[in-house]
Order: structure tokens, then C-alpha cells, then sequence
């Protein structure tokens, strides 16, 4: 009998891990810029920058903008080498993605694009974050959904910011 082979990244997990990681909530300044990141904030607990409240960015669909840029993901790697890769195709000049936030189970990765001509960000994942139901290279994207719970923010410049929820299941996936 073949013995299993454990990766340091591969998860231990017996069963799907919950979400604990909070809500996250993205805010902006409109004088210099800076985009500030919140975990479960109080309602009526703003951040402030440039002695003014920020302003929260309004999360778009990958179909309000799709006239803009197609956004999409895969999940790759079955048990040893898990990972979720983000890529994207811009249609208009104008348009450039700034960063990609993945948030995951227990907490999540940002990632900035410093070369402007990548379209595709890997992030791997480890521990609760890479639990899978099957060793699939690539994700069949069944029935089980694995990273239910899992959320993509792609930040496009001009503070347009792009929800994406790793929900998505093929009716026509094969065991």
C-alpha cells in the first residue's frame, strides 16, 4: 500500500474548516489616496485620514465592470500544494489593477502589482486554508465547494473595488 505523503502547506483538517475571519471592510481617502483596511468595524466607528472620515468602497460584481476587465479564478494544487490563482484581462488603457485581497478561513493575503503587464496573482495557501475534499489538480469546482467562504477583492485603480465569492459549482463535474 502506498503510503500518503504530508506537505508542510497541506492541511490536517478532518472536516471543513468555518470562517472565523471577520468581515472586511475597505475604506479610501480622497485627498491622498491611501486605502485602509477594516476588520468588523463599529457602524458608527469611521477611520479618519487627512483630518476628514474616509469614505468605504463600494463593492462592484466582476459584471459591472466586465466592459472593463474580466476577472476570474481557479483553484489548483489538490491536498500538497493548494493555492487559489487570480487573474485578470484588462480591456480599457485606463484601467490597471492595484492589488488583489484574498480573504480565506483564518485570514487573508494582499498581493500589489508592481509590473503592469502580469495579469495573474498565485496565492498559496496552508493549514485550514488548504483544505480540500479530493486531491483534484485542478479544482472540479463540485458540489463540495471546498473555499465556500472565500472572497477575491481586486482593487482597480480610480478606487473601483471587485467582489468576487469562490462559490462557484459546474453541474456537469465528474467523480
Amino acid at each position: 500500500m502506498k503510503q500518503q505523503e504530508f506537505a508542510p502547506r497541506r492541511s490536517k483538517e478532518t472536516k471543513k474548516p468555518k470562517v472565523v475571519c471577520p468581515n472586511v471592510t475597505f475604506y479610501y481617502c480622497k485627498h491622498c489616496r491611501s486605502v485602509y483596511q477594516s476588520l468588523s468595524l463599529k457602524k458608527e466607528a469611521i477611520p479618519m485620514c487627512c483630518n476628514e472620515k474616509m469614505n468605504k468602497l463600494q463593492e462592484k460584481t466582476p459584471s459591472e465592470v466586465s466592459d472593463e476587465i474580466l476577472i476570474d479564478y481557479k483553484i489548483t494544487g489538490g491536498y500538497n500544494e493548494n493555492a487559489v490563482e487570480v487573474f485578470w484581462k484588462i480591456k480599457k488603457e485606463n484601467v490597471s489593477v492595484e492589488w488583489i485581497y484574498l480573504k480565506t478561513f483564518t485570514g487573508g493575503q494582499i498581493k500589489y502589482v508592481t509590473n503592469p503587464k502580469k495579469a495573474s496573482f498565485i496565492f498559496a495557501l496552508a493549514d485550514e486554508d488548504a483544505y480540500v475534499y479530493c486531491d483534484e489538480n485542478p479544482c472540479l469546482e463540485c458540489i463540495f465547494l471546498c473555499k465556500r467562504g472565500f472572497e477575491i477583492y481586486v482593487h482597480i485603480k480610480e478606487n473601483e473595488l471587485v467582489k468576487i465569492s469562490l462559490e462557484r459549482m459546474h453541474s456537469n463535474w465528474k467523480s
